[in-house]
């Protein structure tokens, strides 16, 4: 076992909650890390493109402060409902399988463990997810900063879907709507499993208790900790760079359209394609590798006037593996003209 250090902290300001793990990975400090934001804010994955994937003038106009992460994964909506767990090793430390997936699963035991202690039974699904009935009741990623693999997750007290899908960047208010239905759907919490009463009956400073008992059970004892000199200053030197414009507005391969990943298996998609007959406009649903809600729209002209219709029919249900198979073989059909849209244009707009 590990000599790690604990730092619960509990509620502190925003960016600390980001700052502190990216600090102490930096200072090679192993630790387990306990913490909650005091207000919200929004925070995006590392190789994530701002201006693509957050309304920046909505977060503007309600003043929600933006970070950016230097851990992978998509844009989130964050605030004090959610218990943050940060585990920071040494990637040399053997306690850390090398493969992802088997370390995701050794990791996400403890918060397992502590979902069913207050009566959820959640369950690991590969990759990274941890599911009730299906439904993901916990955000978790990891990634390397510095000398050290840095896992962080949190437990979800409630959610505010309404600000989650207003935070997003989406191209139209009708796929907004279709993205908070999905996400309130497939994203559970503590206090819809539990219900309002049980749920008031774990606190954060109980919760907390447990992650630390949980976690110690895989890591060994911890010895307690907290923001100390070389920890503050570290921190204070970060926010020079992580609060900048420069490293928030690094840009990204740029996108025509807009992926929401709801869970593991589960992604919404709008695309947007420019074929030389005309705009193509699609959303559909990928869920256990097949297409779902097949929607096409767009400037074209098609004779008869519903074989786009009669293609999308094709692809729904259909494996995301054969979608080149499915388009292909509906082309080698000779009852139907899409002037200047040819196969390669919807194997385009659809493949994942």
């Amino acid at each position: 076992m590990i000599n790690m250090e604990l730092l619960n902290l509990g509620k502190i300001p925003w960016e600390e909650t980001q700052l502190i793990y990216h600090s102490l990975a930096l200072q090679g400090r192993e630790a387990l890390c306990l913490v909650s934001p005091a207000t919200p804010y929004v925070c995006i994955g590392y190789h994530q493109d701002v201006k693509q994937e957050v309304d920046l003038q909505y977060c503007q106009l309600h003043k929600i402060p933006i970070f950016r992460r230097e851990v992978g994964g998509g844009a989130v909506f964050l605030d004090g409902n959610q218990l943050f767990f940060h585990v920071i090793l040494n990637r040399e430390n053997p306690i850390g399988p090398k493969r992802i997936d088997a370390f995701y699963k050794k990791f996400l035991q403890p918060v397992i463990d502590v979902h069913r202690r207050i009566g959820i039974l959640a369950e690991y699904k590969p990759i990274n997810d941890l599911i009730v009935q299906n439904r993901k009741i916990s955000g978790t990623g990891a990634g390397e900063i510095g000398d050290c693999i840095v896992f962080v997750g949190n437990l979800i007290l409630d959610f505010d879907y309404e600000t989650m899908a207003r935070v997003l960047k989406i191209p139209d208010e009708k796929f907004r709507d279709k993205v908070k239905k999905t996400i309130e759907e497939n994203l559970s919490t503590i206090r819809r499993e539990l219900g309002e009463d049980k749920a008031d009956q774990w606190d954060e400073d109980r919760l907390n208790h447990m992650l630390a008992e949980e976690f110690e059970k895989l890591l060994g004892s911890m010895t307690p900790s907290g923001k100390d000199s070389l920890l503050v200053d570290k921190m204070q030197a970060l926010k020079l760079g992580m609060m900048g414009d420069d490293w928030l507005y690094r840009r990204g391969k740029h996108v025509n359209g807009r992926v929401v990943k709801v869970r593991s298996g589960l992604e919404m998609v709008q695309r947007i394609h420019k074929a030389t007959g005309g705009l193509i406009r699609a959303e559909f649903v990928v869920k256990d590798g097949r297409y779902h809600e097949v929607a096409v729209s767009g400037d074209y002209f098609c004779f008869p006037k519903d074989i786009v219709d009669r293609l999308a029919m094709e692809i729904e249900g259909s494996a995301v593996e054969q979608l080149i198979q499915v388009v292909n073989n509906f082309y080698k059909q000779d009852n139907f003209e899409l002037p200047g849209i040819g196969a390669d244009d919807w194997i385009q707009v659809f493949k994942i």
